[in-house]
């Protein structure tokens, strides 16, 4: 992958919010350290203190927790022009709760948390940009939270589907099942019984 793809993607996806100079383009791509990951390997571990914003340049990742039954509940998913993070280590410096773990071989890029304090006194643009990026990942969140309180198992995968057809393609079926809130046995009889339709 030539520098072009490596931060093309992102500077697009930037672009669909704020406008920059070539010269803050540089700048920003200057910021950015670019990270390879295996399939299964983790980008965060639980207990270790997050230290980065991640944009996801190619691949599919999970964020999730383990309960003290030693049970995995899957909080997101991320693909290529996504973002992925634990913002309250982030932004409080202390160990995470969470772990985010590549499910498919995958390439990102790291925006370190003392560059995005520069970043935004150098381009205060981007402090509108990670708002935006925020603003809309708590909508995201808020959602979901009520899609689970006020949804059947069978609406929620259908609205999955329907909102996030690339993801429900690429990801394992126990981690979709976690995701929604059901066993994957559950989630097996949903897809035989839409296949069925």
């Amino acid at each position: 992958m030539d520098q072009q793809d490596l931060y093309g993607l992102l500077l697009q996806h930037v672009a669909r919010h704020i406008q920059l100079t070539s010269e803050e383009q540089q700048y920003f791509v200057s910021l950015l350290k670019p990270r390879r990951l295996q399939r299964r390997q983790w980008l965060l571990q639980a207990g270790d203190i997050c230290r980065y914003e991640y944009f996801i340049v190619q691949g599919c990742l999970r964020s999730y927790i383990t309960d003290r039954n030693d049970v995995e509940h899957v909080l997101h998913f991320a693909i290529e022009d996504w973002w992925i993070t634990d913002l309250e280590s982030l932004l409080t410096q202390t160990p995470s709760q969470v772990s985010i773990e590549a499910l498919e071989p995958s390439c990102v890029l790291q925006l370190e948390r003392e560059a995005l304090q520069t970043l935004y006194q150098k381009i205060p643009a981007f402090e509108r940009f990670f708002r935006i990026l925020h603003q809309n990942a708590y909508l995201a969140q808020n959602r979901r939270i009520l899609q689970n309180i006020s949804h059947t198992a069978a609406e929620r995968y259908e609205a999955f589907l329907e909102r996030y057809p690339a993801i429900a393609a690429r990801v394992p079926q126990k981690y979709l099942a976690s995701y929604l809130g059901m066993t994957p046995v559950f989630l097996s009889q949903l897809r035989n019984h839409k296949a069925g339709k």
